[in-house]
């Protein structure tokens, strides 16, 4: 295989894994970071000239063309939770897959997320949604991937629930009836590479959550098990928790108020959307790979009775 794809986001948490899985698959692979040097830990993992780092930044136009030129692929990656919404998610996917086209690749992968709505009441949701139609607009075919919350060894989301069980023997649970479908980054890095190499046209759309669908407060619990933790878990009626999201008067609010906008709907696959399934992936569990990393959490660690082999 000598395709080129063109990674913009490769440093970060999904990006890292997408990267490997290119690079697995023998493409060509141009990762393209504001700072390219957050992207050299990946060079040991390519073959001579199989990877290469270049400055590029979305949100600057001008800083696109050399990053795209001659690419087959392009895959944008880039995604904030907080700050500028409308500049990364709306106006600098627009630019990507603008790029795109005028360098004359023939695809284009837009990273989305699950709720991604024009009309969503969150900043995050609404721009999410917006960019996708400013994505399709430049490139009429780009293909939308939105996952749900991803999970792995570096996340900040399976990983901060378990940090705060390991230090605190009450936790208040934020929206405990909120449902989330985990996604294994893996499994998801695996199907955008999927889409990004398959000579096989995948769905334009694909919404991607794992096995298990899970209540805010059930996800608490599990992680709870499995790290051997057991803190008191307080589920916050609504009125209380909007309020910590609204005015931050906790000591280390655990949420924004649009994380808690988020939150007023279920993070999982909508019925009928293909997902995995439909390019030859099954999910994985999160029993089946979180013990690899999750186990820091217990009291003696790996030297726990219970730690995993």
């Amino acid at each position: 295989m000598d395709e080129l794809v063109t990674l913009f986001g490769g440093g970060g948490f999904l990006g890292r894994y997408v990267a490997q899985e290119l690079l697995r698959s023998g493409a060509r692979v141009r990762i393209a970071e504001r700072n390219p040097l957050d992207t050299y830990f990946l060079k040991p993992l390519a073959a001579l000239g199989q990877a290469q780092s270049l400055t590029a930044d979305i949100t600057r136009p001008d800083s696109l063309a050399r990053a795209v030129q001659g690419a087959d692929v392009v895959i944008n990656l880039v995604g904030i939770l907080k700050g500028k919404f409308e500049a990364v998610h709306v106006d600098g996917a627009k630019n990507a897959a603008s790029a795109a086209a005028a360098a004359g690749a023939r695809r284009f992968i837009q990273l989305s997320a699950i709720g991604a709505d024009p009309a969503a009441a969150s900043a995050y949701g609404s721009s999410k949604g917006r960019g996708e139609q400013a994505v399709r607009a430049a490139f009429p075919d780009a293909h939308i991937i939105r996952p749900s919350i991803l999970f792995g060894a570096e996340d900040q989301f399976v990983n901060k629930f378990a940090g705060m069980m390991a230090m605190a023997p009450v936790l208040p649970v934020v929206r405990p009836e909120a449902k989330f479908q985990p996604a294994w980054v893996v499994d998801v890095a695996r199907a955008i590479a999927k889409v990004a190499l398959s000579p096989d046209p995948a769905p334009a759309l694909l919404e991607l959550g794992g096995p298990q669908i899970l209540s805010m407060l059930d996800l608490h619990k599990w992680i709870g098990e499995a790290i051997g933790r057991t803190p008191a878990l307080v589920s916050l009626p609504d009125g209380l928790s909007a309020g910590i999201a609204r005015f931050g008067w906790l000591p280390g609010a655990p949420i924004t108020w649009d994380q808690w906008l988020m939150l007023q709907q279920d993070n999982v696959v909508s019925p009928g959307a293909a997902g995995f399934g439909d390019i030859g992936i099954e999910p994985t569990p999160m029993a089946a790979v979180t013990p690899q990393w999750l186990v820091r959490y217990r009291r003696q660690g790996r030297f726990s009775l219970n730690a995993a082999a």
